[in-house]
């Protein structure tokens, strides 16, 4: 089927393209160079509104990635390193005085009448301290996730 060159197609245009197509040259023309810009979708016009929600997604998505990525080279970055730093509540020693007799062994309860009884301290069964509850004993400063404790409740 051939056309005649009265008849020619038409051009199309759409809103979604910045130049519009044009027609197939027919047989009888010559041809003519491609031009130099192609067309192309024209950018969405998007409101504010939606730039700003794109833009929190994006962001949103980016530290839910990031935060876990760089705790996790933290820890293996400490687990590399030497602790060597003493413990704060002990400074050091593995041990903490009793706080029920102040370190004596000892514990002084006061009758009335002027009578004292001296009896064993139950805290530290009389010894004066106790192994610190934070180092476990070991006079260094734990790092933070040695400090939890997981325990199978099975």
């Amino acid at each position: 089927m051939t056309l005649s060159p009265s008849l020619s197609l038409p051009n199309f245009h759409s809103s979604f393209l910045c130049c519009p197509l044009k027609s197939k040259p027919s047989a009888t023309t010559f041809i003519q160079p491609k031009p130099s810009s192609y067309p192309r979708i024209r950018a969405l016009e998007l409101d504010q509104n939606t730039v700003v929600a794109i833009s929190v997604g994006l962001v949103s998505v980016a530290v839910g990635i990031g935060i876990p990525v760089f705790y996790e080279t933290q820890i293996d970055n400490a687990a590399k390193r030497d602790n060597t730093q003493p413990c704060f509540p002990c400074s050091g020693s593995g041990a903490q005085k009793c706080r029920f007799c102040l370190g004596s062994g000892n514990v002084t309860v006061e009758l009335g009448g002027g009578e004292n009884e001296v009896s064993r301290c139950i805290n530290c069964d009389g010894v004066g301290s106790l192994t610190c509850t934070t180092c476990q004993g070991s006079g260094i400063q734990p790092r933070y996730l040695d400090r939890r404790e997981f325990k199978d409740d099975d």
